[in-house]
């Protein structure tokens, strides 16, 4: 009981980690067209991310909690040193300031003790690969989305003037923004509530059926807030100004289609990245109006950082297994 106990206190660790390191997900676009202070940014994302929690269904939750590894196989030791395993990446990556997904790198994590526990028996492959397929499609949904909304707004605006289109976006972008905070809480906080319920699951905590205890989901819900308050500054920087420097319906645009595709991840059940889907929003808004714009050598980095989180997650979660063998059984 002591190690669930221990299990559950670093899940949500992590989960207030992942709020930290991606809280620049939320913010970077808002802050950097000034229509919020960053003060002002966080407080609403972690409003958003909590609410979050009364909105959507846990079906993400349950495709991080019984449709990556078996749950009935995989016990608390191999979760365990998963989380370690993520939470020290996180903050690796958070130091360097790049903008990685908290949520690969905890389900590489997971495969990684998973292949050394037990080997590959447990793995669920049909969920694995979807995982890894939406690496590539969300993104492309976040940059189809933002391209079509930037092309339609230029296209409304073109004939108003700069500073009437400037009050109206500005106002939009408060309501974008918090509706990208909204999808962001739905589907990152779930990761933190599948890892949870697979503990207690795999320990017949849960009874015969998987399900997901409401105060599991009020507490990854409120660690994953509290993390967005105090905020990931360091990540700011990269998403607001290395990619592309926004105006206010870019922003806009941007946060609309990431928030639109979000919702729909969360609807279907698939744990995909916010960061991948707010970055490649980001790019589609800046490749409508002129490509050139796009700082791609910087682009370019963050999509290495994207592929190579999960491979690395799992090695290192493979390695800290091995090491920690000899004391966990």
């Amino acid at each position: 009981m002591t190690l669930i106990v221990a299990i559950i206190i670093l899940a949500l660790c992590f989960d207030f980690l992942n709020g930290f390191h991606d809280s620049a997900n939320s913010i970077a676009t808002v802050v950097a067209t000034r229509v919020l202070t960053p003060r002002q940014a966080v407080m609403m994302a972690a409003i958003a991310n909590f609410v979050a929690a009364f909105v959507f269904t846990t079906a993400v939750a349950a495709t991080i909690g019984k449709g990556i590894v078996n749950p009935q196989v995989v016990a608390a030791p191999a979760i365990l040193i998963a989380l370690i395993s993520a939470s020290v990446w996180n903050i690796i990556t958070w130091y360097w300031g790049i903008p990685i997904s908290s949520s690969h790198a905890l389900i590489g994590s997971l495969i990684g003790t998973t292949l050394f526990k037990y080997g590959a028996g447990p793995l669920i492959y049909s969920g694995i690969a979807k995982t890894l397929i939406f690496i590539i499609i969300a993104p492309l949904l976040g940059f189809m989305g933002a391209v079509v909304f930037t092309f339609s707004v230029l296209q409304i605006i073109k004939n108003r003037s700069s500073q009437s289109s400037l009050k109206t976006f500005g106002r939009l972008q408060i309501l974008s923004s918090f509706l990208y905070s909204l999808g962001h809480g739905s589907n990152d906080a779930q990761k933190t509530m599948g890892i949870i319920s697979l503990t207690l699951f795999s320990n017949g905590l849960l009874g015969r059926n998987f399900t997901i205890p409401v105060w599991v989901i009020l507490s990854s819900h409120a660690a994953i807030a509290f993390g967005t308050y105090f905020g990931g500054w360091r990540i700011v920087k990269t998403m607001a100004t290395k990619i592309i420097r926004l105006r206010t319906f870019e922003g806009c645009c941007a946060e609309t289609s990431s928030a639109i595709t979000l919702f729909s991840m969360a609807h279907l059940g698939i744990p995909v990245s916010t960061t991948h889907v707010i970055n490649g929003s980001i790019i589609g808004v800046g490749t409508v109006e002129n490509y050139k714009k796009v700082r791609w050598i910087n682009t370019r980095k963050i999509f290495l950082a994207w592929l190579i989180t999960i491979p690395i997650s799992l090695i290192f979660g493979f390695i800290l297994m091995a090491a920690s063998s000899l004391f966990l059984h």
